[in-house]
This record gives structure tokens, sequence and C-alpha cells, in this order.
């Protein structure tokens, strides 16, 4: 596919790339992109792997910023008719604050976010998020929900958003055609899934709480995560109707969220 003319940027205020300024302030992007902010609507994608699956999936590129000096083709999805942005690594740095950005950025299109009750209608495994508001775990949850066969991601407000491009870019793009919604805050937030007859199961530390590999069969199973840290809230680790764990062996005591969902999800895999 023959793209057109690559239009050269050399000043890092060129108005034309504001979408891309700063990609690696987190306070700075969430409220740019949040409803409200200045280019809500739209996030920012890293990587030609990664852009290539949000096109796949059907997200409508604007635009797209590369290394001047770049040398392989874009990626084959990449439609002909958005503006293709070419600059040193020096300006690129100035405008996104990132000294490596994996050949290439795009700034897409959002799509109208799935209602909970669509996302839920046929799934019979679901991961519930409490306040991650880590982008890096929230892409670790995505991508490890993914490949271990739960059918969706449910989030509470308090969580990082999916799209965010750290996020997308550590789920390596899983996150645009992965199932997912926004809950009301829990524990007030999981009684869609207990009305559609989900067994709410609380991951936790607790030594009282029992071995994961020993919750009993189920047709539908929603696993609950807490954050680093604070872990699940405790109004919300009550409404549960199961606590489970992970054994773990010395002395420690806890994993990583992300961690812990590769591992609680191969577990609800294997409970038929």
């Amino acid at each position: 596919m023959i793209h057109m003319a690559w239009i050269p940027v050399e000043q890092p205020d060129d108005a034309r790339l504001n979408v891309y300024l700063g990609l690696r302030d987190h306070a700075l992007r969430q409220q740019r992109e949040s409803p409200g902010g200045d280019i809500s609507g739209l996030f920012i994608a890293e990587g030609d792997i990664v852009v290539e699956r949000a096109i796949r999936a059907g997200y409508r590129m604007l635009h797209c910023l590369v290394d001047a000096q770049r040398e392989q083709p874009l990626p084959e999805a990449i439609p002909t008719d958005p503006p293709v942005y070419a600059a040193g690594v020096r300006v690129i740095e100035r405008i996104t604050g990132m000294g490596v950005h994996r050949g290439m950025l795009a700034c897409f299109e959002r799509k109208p976010l799935r209602t909970l009750e669509d996302v839920i209608a046929t799934a019979r495994r679901v991961v519930v998020a409490e306040g991650v508001n880590n982008p890096t775990n929230v892409g670790v949850i995505v991508r490890s929900a993914a490949a271990l066969g739960v059918d969706a991601l449910l989030l509470d407000p308090q969580c990082a958003d999916p799209l965010y491009r750290r996020a997308s870019r550590v789920a390596m793009g899983e996150v645009y055609r992965f199932p997912y919604a926004r809950t009301a805050p829990l524990p007030d937030g999981l009684a869609p899934l207990r009305d559609a007859g989900f067994v709410i199961v609380a991951l936790t530390p607790a030594p009282d709480a029992i071995d994961i590999a020993d919750i009993a069969p189920h047709d539908r199973i929603a696993l609950v995560l807490g954050a680093e840290g604070h872990g699940i809230k405790e109004p919300t680790m009550a409404a549960a109707d199961v606590r489970a764990r992970i054994p773990m062996h010395t002395e420690v005591d806890s994993l990583n969220v992300g961690s812990a969902a590769a591992v609680a999800c191969y577990a609800l895999m294997r409970i038929r």
C-alpha cells in the first residue's frame, strides 16, 4: 500500500501535533483525554503492532507521527489518507517527553463505550478491577485476561483508562478488541453481576481465604481484584460470595496485581 508523502515537522510547538504533547505525564494526559478535556474522544497508540491492531479493531486513525529517519515501511493496515508527520528524534522528544516511541505514534478516535449489560450478556468469566489506577497494571490485566480465556473486564470509576497509551502498549493492543466496560463504584457496581447470576470471588492474600484452585465450579464467575498496596476495599470484600487466595511460599505475602491477575485468570480457566 502506498501512503501519502510524509509531512516534515521541524518545530516542537507545531500546533498540528498538540495531541501528542506530554505523553509521559500521566496526570496531564488523564486530564486532557477525560470527558471535558481538550482532546477527549481521542487516544494515542504507540508502536507498529499496537497501531495496526487498533486499525484492525475498527478504530479510525486521524494521523500519525514517525521518526524522520525511519527506514522500514509503515504497517500495511494503515490507510493511505491520514497525514503522516515526520520529525527528528529530538523534536519528537520535545513534543512527547519520550526518547523512545517504538517506531511510531498514532492518534485515533474513540468508539462509544459499551455498557456493562452488553459486555456481560454472554460472558461466563469476568474480571472486575477496583481502584487499579496504574495504566501498566491495567494493561497487564487486559493482556492476561485475553490470553487466558476471560470473557470481559469491568473497571470501577477509579481504574486507569485501558486506552491510555501505556496501558494499550503493555497489553500489546489487545484492549482494542477485548470487551470491557465501566461499573458504578463498588460494591454497588457488583449488583448487575449478581443479578445476572455471577458468583463474586474476591482475591485476597488473607490466610483464611480458600485456595483459588478449590473454588467450586459455577457457570458464571466474577473475579474482583484490588489496587496495589490497599487491595480490595472492605465493603467490597464483604459483598463477595467467596474470598480466595493464591498460595505462596517463603515470606512473600502478595503479588503485583498484574501477576496475580495472570495466575488467577489461569485458575479461573480450569474451573468448569
